[in-house]
């Protein structure tokens, strides 16, 4: 299994519009930050979590040709407003894509997109979906995926956890992503054990309304003790490589491009 970073960053992406900062006019590839997404390939499949205003552009930067299923975890701009985008994937494949999330998730994605749901005149170009409501636990493409709560200040988000079985000489492999969370509530910290990876969000050092600040992100991986973790949604508060210095041994910020296979 791979999970690809298509992005990063926080809701405002870095650089920042009006920003002076030295993170904002780095020249470190690491400090620039589309808004965030990650795209996990299995078993020749690939599987997109949110659909960022930027999805073309991820897409052109990281060669990605194949999107076979979106997983959706809530329709802030920032995790929705590329999702006509995917009509690109539809004619390279030409076929329809099957995208998932709560009844809230979906009800929103008709109202912000009706068009797409609409009888059109033919050539409308527009992206063929097939809706369907996301479950606590299900198969696909021969991953064992988790879908469950946490909460985004008050606005209950999905995490998900991604389990590959263990293959020839290959063990078992989990991957969890986390982002926009101020809070896990325990049922979802117990489905957050033994990972091998967690992803998860820390917005800036201090603690936000609805983010966990580092230390709070810090706090939660000492609890869960995943092999490795990676730290996404990352505001210009962090400069990739001083900060990333600063880090423990099993935790990294991630940045847009990186790669995590198991």
């Amino acid at each position: 299994m791979e999970t690809l970073v298509l992005g990063s960053g926080t809701s405002h992406g870095v650089p920042m519009i009006g920003c002076d900062c030295a993170v904002c006019r780095s020249s470190d590839p690491k400090n620039h930050r589309f808004r965030p997404s990650i795209l996990v390939r299995h078993a020749g499949k690939a599987i997109l979590v949110d659909t960022t205003p930027e999805l073309r552009m991820q897409c052109l930067a990281f060669d990605v040709r194949q999107v076979d299923a979106v997983l959706f975890t809530h329709t802030h701009a920032d995790h929705v407003f590329g999702l006509d985008d995917l009509r690109r994937f539809n004619d390279m494949m030409d076929s329809e894509i099957p995208v998932y999330g709560d009844a809230d998730t979906l009800d929103d994605i008709r109202r912000i997109y009706p068009y797409i749901f609409k009888q059109t005149q033919a050539g409308g170009g527009k992206p063929r979906l097939t809706l369907h409501a996301v479950e606590p636990e299900f198969e696909m493409f021969g991953l064992h995926i988790r879908s469950f709560y946490v909460q985004h200040g008050k606005l209950p988000v999905l995490a998900y956890r991604f389990d590959a079985p263990a293959q020839n000489s290959s063990a078992a492999y989990s991957c969890a992503y986390v982002t926009d969370v101020s809070f896990i509530p325990p049922d979802s910290m117990a489905r957050l054990a033994n990972l091998d990876v967690l992803i998860l969000d820390a917005v800036r050092f201090e603690p936000h309304a609805t983010h966990f600040g580092l230390y709070q992100a810090l706090d939660i991986i000492t609890l869960l003790k995943p092999r490795q973790a990676y730290l996404t949604h990352l505001s210009h508060a962090f400069d990739h490589e001083i900060v990333n210095a600063q880090l423990p041994p099993n935790v990294a910020l991630a940045y847009d491009g990186l790669s995590i296979t198991g």
